[in-house]
């Protein structure tokens, strides 16, 4: 191996990182095989099929959630490729992968894979910043390249009505953006846009956007003018808006984190607007008040497990206890999720139940009227 002073920046950032296509290989041999084998490999096989019951419920809406660095990690097509066929009607997840990957991407950027291995890599973390080359464990992305995505999101709030939006508002906005600016970008943003599946980021601030509403806050503090905000309560008011208007709903949730709870939290919330305009009085019911159904089917691709209490790695069983989640059809999976999304991504697309449902159109649901119970 090379010492870290043979290598410069340009032979750093060399090697792409290319994505999975789930469409090239049919993984429902392994999935079957799995079914009859133990351990995570037969949980993988329960979760496959808890998913594919989600697709072939037409009436059922399926909201996934996206935490960790998935996007830099090549699962950009695999999760373009649910948006496309349906399978997947609204998202929720990190600004990372929304902003800081997919974005990022559409403007023509790319993610690379750093030599060596994290136990050996072959230039330290020092000379990484020296060189401005940022590290995700053993992916590298250019900070010049970043400060430009930094520079689009400032671009994009400063083109947007001044104001509070949510985060789903905002993230239009980017698809928007590349529409117009970069047709041909393959993103997940953009897809999205297209098919009118809503994105929320709860944690909005926490990713290039973040950086790109304080240079726009800024600029107008300074002039005198009115800005953009972040509105989280309307991203929480929209997505409970969106459980209201769906008879059942299933979540896929690959990692954990904020993006989990708070897609897990709408229940509870159309549950309170649900007793509220029964009684008048808030938590005078219990769990069930007005129909108000918990998520159906519910799947967790994770590496957390419940031994710290951390909400990444609690139980689907324990969500049950808060009235989020029904116990029938759900299914934890304790792996490192780029190896085992792929397979069930993969299995769902080859087994084509999503070829009965319709686009549901979810980003053309939510309004700024009072919600309906």
């Amino acid at each position: 191996m090379q010492s870290k002073t043979s290598w410069t920046r340009k032979e750093l950032l060399s090697t792409t990182i290319e994505h999975v296509d789930i469409t090239s290989f049919d993984a429902r041999p392994i999935l079957d095989a799995y079914a009859r084998m133990a351990f995570q490999s037969r949980n993988l096989a329960s979760a496959a099929r808890i998913y594919d019951m989600m697709l072939a419920d037409t009436s059922c809406g399926v909201i996934l959630t996206l935490a960790g660095s998935l996007i830099s990690a090549g699962l950009k097509k695999a999760l373009i490729t649910l948006v496309e066929h349906n399978m997947v009607d609204a998202i929720v997840s990190t600004g990372a992968n929304i902003v800081d990957q997919d974005f990022f991407e559409g403007l023509g950027f790319r993610h690379y894979i750093a030599p060596g291995s994290v136990e050996a890599p072959p230039v330290d973390d020092v000379t990484l910043r020296e060189l401005m080359i940022d590290r995700i464990t053993d992916t590298y992305i250019s900070e010049e390249e970043l400060r430009a995505c930094d520079d689009a999101t400032k671009e994009v709030f400063d083109s947007m009505p001044p104001g509070s939006h949510s985060s789903r508002e905002c993230v239009e906005a980017l698809g928007a953006y590349l529409a117009e600016r970069h047709p041909r970008a393959e993103s997940l943003v953009a897809t999205c846009y297209r098919k009118r599946v809503p994105i929320y980021v709860p944690a909005f601030s926490d990713c290039s956007a973040g950086f790109g509403i304080v240079l726009h806050q800024q600029e107008r503090l300074a002039s005198g003018k009115p800005f953009v905000a972040f509105d989280s309560g309307k991203d929480f008011r929209e997505l409970t808006q969106i459980k209201l208007s769906l008879k059942d709903t299933g979540l896929l949730m690959l990692g954990g984190g904020v993006p989990k709870n708070f897609a897990q939290d709408i229940v509870v919330a159309a549950e309170l607007l649900a007793e509220k305009s029964l009684t008048g009085d808030i938590g005078a019911m219990e769990h069930g008040a007005g129909g108000i159904s918990m998520h159906k089917y519910a799947v967790q691709l994770t590496v957390a497990d419940p031994r710290d209490g951390a909400l990444s790695g609690s139980t689907l069983r324990e969500a049950s206890s808060w009235g989020k989640v029904d116990v029938v059809h759900e299914q934890m999976v304790f792996g490192e999720l780029t190896t085992t999304f792929p397979l069930l991504a993969s299995d769902a697309y080859h087994r084509g139940s999503w070829r009965k449902r319709q686009a549901l159109r979810l980003a053309d649901v939510v309004t700024s009227e009072p919600l309906k119970v």
